[in-house]
């Protein structure tokens, strides 16, 4: 089957959604209506956050999100923040997180970024060494979440 990496298409809200609801199970289901039609519309037309996928044979299987935040230090460029990063439960062990990633970081790189930061909430260790594996550095920097 064929794949393609692109950025997610305006149409395919109620999709990447449902692969969401891999990523968060426990998440409340959002309501597809104006509210959510407009935060969409906002979210899509934002030329600083990216909404990457990849494709097997027409169905989205594997996203992550890219936000490039600007800044005034580091010459002025911008770094970049990955969120979201799910594969479908049927298509893991394919490396399609991978390519997304890879693919996330080239945007980031077309874009200026002097770095992309990745958190994760697992402590597993093969979740680690999949990011790992994928071009990110553990123990560089410690994160800190302060949940609101």
């Amino acid at each position: 089957m064929s794949e393609l990496i692109r950025t997610i298409r305006y149409e395919e809200l109620t999709e990447l959604l449902r692969l969401y609801k891999f990523l968060q199970p426990g998440d409340p289901e959002l309501i597809n209506d104006n509210v959510l039609k407009e935060l969409w519309s906002e979210i899509y037309n934002d030329p600083n956050l990216h909404y990457l996928g990849l494709e097997v044979g027409g169905k989205l299987v594997s996203s992550c999100t890219l936000a490039i935040i600007k800044n005034l230090t580091r010459k002025a460029r911008p770094y970049g923040l990955i969120e979201n990063v799910i594969t479908h439960p049927e298509y893991r062990k394919k490396g399609y997180s991978t390519k997304v990633l890879h693919h996330a970081l080239d945007v980031a790189r077309a874009n200026n970024c002097y770095k992309v930061m990745l958190l994760t909430g697992s402590k597993q260790e093969k979740t680690l060494k999949f990011y790992e594996n994928a071009g990110f550095v553990r123990g560089i920097k410690t994160g800190f979440i302060a949940h609101l």
